[in-house]
């Protein structure tokens, strides 16, 4: 692939066009989204595509970094370009180029001051658990698998003291680089379909790990190993150890990127 200079936040070329596009993967086979030096990442797959497509490189800018094996349903990012092709053609002529874990959905132009990351209003995140005795051939790898019996109720009510604004500083994972740990989460759901738990999590930015940690803590109430209060403990002490393990990655799917022009 070939090599391209870091992102500077600057007006993009004269004559360029500023593409939003929406991505969607299985990231069981990769090192997260974020280009890597040693592992092959979302982002380079894609880039690589647009380098083909295009006849030039490209650097794309994500709203997001997902971690190694976690997946997409609506990851964006944005590219300046001075092709012509429709935005609203990319999905069909890069979906040709792309491997079958890696698709493109929809694109549309934005203007030139528009930013993926930075003007993102909020994020929707689905964390789904397969509780069962034994785990899932087909499902194995977009589900973690809990054997134990779980308290639904326990933890649908406990998930409540973490709506609103707060600081969740102990719910980052160490290697966060966030200047502030305030973030505001605006729902909160728990919902049972047979063997399947589905966790979704509403807000307007989230921390590194942070929704695997409230996933990891919230099955450890559920299995009784932590107290009901152990997210309320948590806000109030900003005490990592008052919270329970972070989540497998498998688990968890970005689902959505909001920006203001966009109903929710």
């Amino acid at each position: 692939m070939t090599n391209l200079p870091p992102i500077i936040k600057e007006a993009p070329p004269e004559g360029t066009r500023r593409i939003l596009l929406t991505v969607s993967y299985d990231g069981t086979n990769y090192a997260g989204w974020q280009l890597q030096e040693n592992a092959v990442a979302v982002q380079q797959r894609v880039e690589e595509a647009l380098e083909k497509l295009i006849h030039t490189p490209i650097r794309v800018t994500g709203a997001s970094r997902t971690d190694a094996g976690v997946h997409a349903l609506g990851q964006r990012f944005h590219f300046d370009t001075f092709s012509r092709i429709p935005a609203d053609k990319y999905a069909f002529a890069l979906n040709t180029c792309l491997p079958p874990d890696i698709r493109i959905l929809t694109g549309r132009e934005v203007s030139g001051d528009f930013h993926a990351r930075f003007d993102a209003q909020g994020k929707r995140y689905t964390y789904r658990i397969h509780n069962a005795p034994h785990a899932s051939a087909l499902y194995r790898n977009i589900t973690a698998h809990v054997p134990y019996k779980l308290d639904f109720d326990l933890m649908q009510n406990a998930l409540n003291d973490l709506l609103g604004t707060h600081d969740f500083a102990a719910f980052q994972a160490a290697g966060g680089t966030a200047k502030t740990t305030v973030r505001t989460l605006t729902d909160i759901q728990l919902s049972k379909d047979g063997d399947l738990l589905t966790l979704t999590v509403c807000g307007n930015a989230f921390l590194y790990n942070m929704v695997r940690i409230i996933t990891g803590t919230m099955l450890d109430i559920g299995m009784g190993r932590k107290p009901a209060s152990a997210f309320r403990t948590a806000l109030e002490t900003g005490n990592r150890l008052a919270l329970g393990i972070t989540a497998p990655a498998c688990g968890l799917e970005l689902t959505r990127v909001y920006y203001a022009d966009e109903v929710r």
